[in-house]
């Protein structure tokens, strides 16, 4: 690996110690939640999907437990500035929901807590006597009094009732102020640095200089704010909070208080602009003018309730839908638009990849490494035109800077691995996206794999020696990475008549089967020589994969499951080791990491074994059921993590840019991009009885499942437009096409006979062994309280009991050990298709009185084994199914005169 390209939590190594105490998992829930705004003033109660999002969603987050890492950002659509409460100074994790007093309102573009901040600058009010510093003046609120929508944000202080109420546009802010009559209003504007009033004009300007990755020298936030209000007494502050002479000041962390008499409520209208002072002003003007501040809030509601209408669904719970349309409106706010309009409305940008003033749009604030997964698949489902624009952004920082971006924020930063830009613009040439140069487009990211930057923040690192090895030494995840973005522009260059090309990098995105080591059956790293990297450990983490280890990373072959199907011995074997992935225990090692990191945590704290939906590396593996001919099995467990891991107020983990909620979003539609890159989408188990999708400019697509409960999750049968549909995938050009796609629901999968055309498409041919009914075998065996054993796995999914170990003489080919006392296993299955059952076979050792219990019914009232002449007695139970919770839970209990308590060796469940 480059010990120069840093990870995003390798950027934030150093703010362990400073994190303290804060770095200790947040177990306790929010103490009161937020409300949610009301947006019925905007007179469309019928269409009030604002009042189902919940921006809180994600922020009860700190350094070491993630629920999203999110900011309750009010903001429009991809808005230019986003705005939050504000409780803490500094970026990163600025605002705590736990934390019951604001520092202010602050304007913000932080995508993320592990970039931090940029360009920020924060409004507070206060009355009676100045208290500048933000900690000292941090003024306490109830929770019941704090309201907050995509829309606007009000907040009520205890203290002298003082309200800040606020709502945005694109690139400006409406505040309205009320302060308690008889007292001094006062309106504190951190700029840290530079501010300037005209107390005449009633306006306020300044800039804030803190910078983002990458960005040059010249980088300044700009705002124009102005008052209705006269304004009776200005000072600004320096860098130290004390109050200075004169209409200006300039530092790192300087501001001004603006104060009022006599007048209980001030209006402020304020623009930001990455241009100049006098560009905010002709924002404001364009966008809010004289609008009030009703005006402003209802035509920002307006904008989200037909943002999130372009998605309709109904059936399924309030909770699914506050979910849902949560996630939507996340799905909706990065990359922010970085581009503005001039006074004669021509579109301009500043470019933070050359510092320069350039005409067309810019995009910036996404990590593609993360985002390639889901967030502009969605986009390219709903919002087709703004994808089209957001490309050509990218191509503009191409043009202008040498490189597209990978994690633009706001100018060019080197972390995380590929150029997963390939993806994304492959996927939008397949699938004809319009407005974007597909000619420049192309060039951009044949550069890409073709040209080795030779530093860390552009490009491919190690693209020479990827080229000339087949794989880059000691870099899974890039190897894997390189592979499929590859594959991605093998595939546009077919769509643009550029055969060579295709033939060309066709080849090289094969070059993932270098990284397969069959003796051990995962990805592996080499080294330069070839020679595998020693000391394989499974559950290791980093050594060459990021944020994941072998497990999340080995299936990360999306364009090719045929071929690692393959790799791994064929159909049945891959299946295997799918199933296996979710059995294994949720254990980890933090190997080159060094230390755990969340995504260990979150992964660990949930039953889902190695299947780690708290980071990116896994979002494509549920796909791969329907590649082996089981699509009810990515039913199954897409529900169970739609369900289990995803509210209304949390992420299973880091929600970054969008990522985490389109994935639920997708998977709720039953529309799940298995290969970005191809324009096809899996069908999954929509979570919604009916859904109507309506593409800006677009034909509408209704997706219907009239039985879909949370028992009938299973999609036994489709018809798309009144005729059957046999295929586990449906082509983009399709979907655009709109009309009708019916979902039969089931509480069990039904077999259904598939061609090798009905499965999702590959870059390597299918064998004629994946062709068969969709009715598949299912086994998993568990070593009780010891290690995996040939197909044994490690102990998991129980609680209660201790491990023991027995004797020599007792040993079996599920081991030497047992579990003892009383405990039980809840294992994760899905249902078994229709007339069929699951044999439990429990295989308990010598010694223990128990009883056996499976899913509350006894089997075994009393199973006295303590004198027993055998080392071990099995036991056959068949025909369970899984409980209404989609487990088998296997209960034994120390029978009376027990002297050991239970004992259990080994589980061993088969359809």
């Amino acid at each position: 690996m480059d010990s120069n390209r840093l990870t995003r939590r390798e950027l934030l190594k150093d703010m362990m110690l400073a994190a303290g105490a804060s770095a200790l998992i947040a177990e306790s829930a929010l103490s009161a939640p937020a409300k949610r705004a009301d947006s019925r003033d905007a007179k469309q109660a019928h269409e009030d999907l604002v009042g189902l999002v919940n921006p809180m969603q994600g922020t009860n987050s700190n350094f070491g437990f993630s629920r999203g890492n999110t900011l309750p950002l009010v903001a429009l659509p991809f808005g230019v500035t986003h705005w939050s409460a504000q409780t803490n100074e500094g970026d990163g994790w600025f605002f705590d929901p736990n934390v019951h007093t604001l520092q202010g309102v602050r304007a913000t573009h932080q995508p993320s807590p592990w970039m931090g901040d940029y360009g920020y600058f924060t409004v507070m009010a206060q009355a009676g006597d100045a208290v500048l510093a933000p900690k000292a003046r941090a003024a306490a609120y109830e929770p019941g009094d704090f309201q907050i929508g995509p829309h606007t944000l009000s907040v009520t202080f205890k203290q002298d009732g003082i309200r800040i109420e606020m709502t945005p546009t694109e690139r400006c802010a409406a505040f309205r102020f009320t302060f308690p009559s008889g007292k001094t209003g006062r309106v504190l504007i951190d700029a840290h640095s530079h501010v300037e009033v005209d107390a005449g004009a009633g306006v306020v300007t300044g800039c804030s200089r803190l910078k983002g990755f990458g960005a040059p020298g010249n980088f300044g936030c700009y705002f124009y704010a102005r008052f209705d209000t006269p304004i009776a007494k200005v000072y600004p502050f320096d860098d130290a909070r004390q109050p200075i002479a004169g209409n200006m000041a300039d530092g790192k962390d300087v501001g001004a208080a603006i104060e009022f008499e006599g007048k209980t409520t001030v209006v402020m209208r304020v623009a930001t602009s990455f241009i100049s002072v006098e560009q905010a002003r002709i924002s404001l003007d364009r966008e809010i003018g004289s609008l009030s501040f009703d005006a402003v809030r209802e035509a920002a509601a307006k904008t989200w309730n037909d943002t999130l209408g372009v998605a309709r669904v109904s059936g399924g719970s309030e909770r699914d839908r506050r979910t849902f349309y949560s996630c939507l409106y996340r799905a909706h706010l990065f990359p922010r638009m970085f581009h503005e309009y001039d006074a004669s409305g021509k579109t301009v940008h500043y470019s933070a990849f050359d510092g320069k003033l350039h005409d067309g749009v810019m995009y910036t604030d996404t990590g593609l490494w993360d985002g390639y997964h889901t967030v502009y698949p969605l986009l390219s489902l709903l919002q087709p035109a703004r994808l089209g624009e957001i490309i050509q952004g990218f191509i503009h920082a191409y043009q202008e800077g040498g490189w597209l971006p990978q994690w633009p924020n706001p100018g060019y930063h080197g972390t995380m691995g590929g150029t997963h830009s390939d993806v994304v613009i492959a996927d939008a040439i397949l699938k004809n996206i319009p407005g974007f140069d597909r000619d420049a487009a192309y060039a951009a990211i044949r550069k890409n794999a073709t040209v080795d930057p030779g530093v860390s923040t552009e490009g491919r690192h190690h693209l020479n020696d990827y080229l000339r090895l087949g794989y880059v030494p000691g870099a899974v995840s890039d190897s894997l990475d390189y592979a499929y973005d590859d594959a991605c522009i093998a595939l546009a260059a077919q769509a643009l008549g550029k055969t060579e090309d295709a033939a060309l990098f066709g080849q090289r995105a094969l070059n993932y089967k270098n990284n397969y080591d069959p003796a051990v059956g995962f990805m592996r790293a080499h080294n330069a020589d070839g020679s595998w990297r020693p000391n394989f450990d499974q559950y290791a983490w980093g050594d060459g994969y990021t944020e994941g280890g072998p497990w999340q990373w080995t299936f990360a072959v999306p364009h090719d499951p045929a071929g690692l199907m393959a790799l791994m011995g064929g159909r049945d074997a891959f299946l295997r080791k799918l199933d296996r992935m979710f059995w294994q225990p949720p254990t980890f090692h933090p190997g080159s990491y060094g230390q755990t990191i969340h995504e260990m945590r979150e992964m660990a704290s949930v039953s889902f074994g190695q299947y780690a939906q708290s980071n990116q590396p896994v979002h494509q593996v549920l796909p791969l059921y329907a590649a082996v001919g089981a699509p009810d099995k990515m039913h199954y467990w897409s529900r169970r993590v739609m369900d289990e891991l995803y509210s209304p107020d949390n992420f299973p983990a880091d929600e970054d840019n969008g990522e985490m909620a389109s994935w639920f979003v997708l998977m709720a539609l039953g529309l799940f991009p298995g290969c970005p890159g191809r324009p096809a989408f899996t069908l999954g188990s929509p979570l919604f009885t009916d859904i109507t999708l309506t593409p800006s400019g677009g034909k509408t697509l209704h997706l219907h499942a009239p039985a879909n409960s949370p028992k009938n999750i299973y999609v036994t049968h489709i018809t798309r437009n009144g005729r059957n549909y046999s295929k586990l995938w449906i082509a983009y050009s399709d979907l655009q096409q709109g009309g009708r796609l019916d979902f039969t629901m089931a509480p069990r999968p039904t077999p259904r006979a598939l061609s090798v055309s009905d499965l999702p498409e590959s870059q390597s041919p299918y064998d004629a062994n994946a062709a068969r009914e969709t009715s598949v075998s299912v086994k998993v065996a568990i070593n009780c309280s010891g290690d995996e054993l040939g197909e044994f796995i490690a102990d998991c999914y129980f609680d209660g009991g201790a491990a023991i170990t027995l004797p020599e003489a007792d040993a079996s080919p599920s081991g030497r050990s047992a579990r003892q006392g009383a405990f039980t296993y809840k294992i994760p299955l899905p249902m078994p298709s229709a007339g069929q059952g699951y044999t439990i076979q429990l295989t308990f050792p010598i010694g223990g009185r128990q009883s056996v219990a499976i899913n509350g019914k006894t089997f075994f009232p009393d199973l006295n084994l303590e004198t027993s002449g055998s080392k071990e007695t099995v036991k056959d139970i068949r025909g369970i199914l899984p409980n209404p919770n989609g487990n088998i839970e296997i209960a034994i209990r120390p029978t009376f005169g027990s002297t050991i308590g239970g004992r259990l060796r080994a589980i061993v469940i088969s359809s």
